[in-house]
């Protein structure tokens, strides 16, 4: 079932109502999920924009979800090896590129409502090598549903507070 206080205390103004601004195709809502992977799992349909948490036998919960452009797109397996609220975003080589004024965060910005890592973040991992790939928070209803990210997949804060509270570390993605 939804966590529905998990927002309660949270330090930052989360926009709760969000979700329901978005197409009906990405509201988080409950869904059959005929699959054969195992229950706690979660699969991010890439082309559709869609994360899967299988949360029991044939059941999902659904998120829409913005996904790596172009050549920042990834797929396999990964295993969340760590997990944190409000975290502090450190900009990879590839922002830095971009943006040369994120230099000032070489040593990370903190947890907060202009944090580009939002509520949450579930760091993805194959094997014991961080991806640099994170499923974390922060992103804008324009970029629910289509190739936005550097590669992470990025979800509503209030989707990913929900989310974060029914998953752990260890999850398979």
């Amino acid at each position: 079932g939804f966590a529905s206080n998990a927002h309660a205390e949270e330090p930052f103004p989360v926009d709760m109502k969000a979700p329901k601004k978005l197409d009906y195709k990405f509201q988080m809502r409950e869904t059959e999920y005929d699959s054969s992977v195992p229950v706690g799992t979660i699969v991010v349909d890439g082309p559709k924009r869609i994360l899967f948490h299988v949360h029991s036998p044939g059941m999902a919960t659904r998120y829409g979800v913005a996904v790596g452009k172009g050549t920042k797109a990834w797929s396999g397996e990964v295993v969340i090896k760590k997990m944190a609220e409000w975290p502090t975003w450190t900009p990879a080589p590839y922002h830095l590129e971009i943006k040369p004024e994120l230099a000032k965060w070489k040593n990370g910005m903190p947890g907060g409502p202009d944090n580009p890592m939002g509520a949450r973040a579930m760091y993805l991992y194959k094997g014991n090598v961080d991806t640099i790939n994170r499923i974390h928070g922060a992103a804008k209803l324009t970029e629910i549903g289509k190739k936005a990210t550097a590669g992470c997949i990025g979800m509503l804060d209030a989707d990913i507070i929900h989310l974060y509270a029914n998953v752990q570390v260890g999850t398979k993605v």
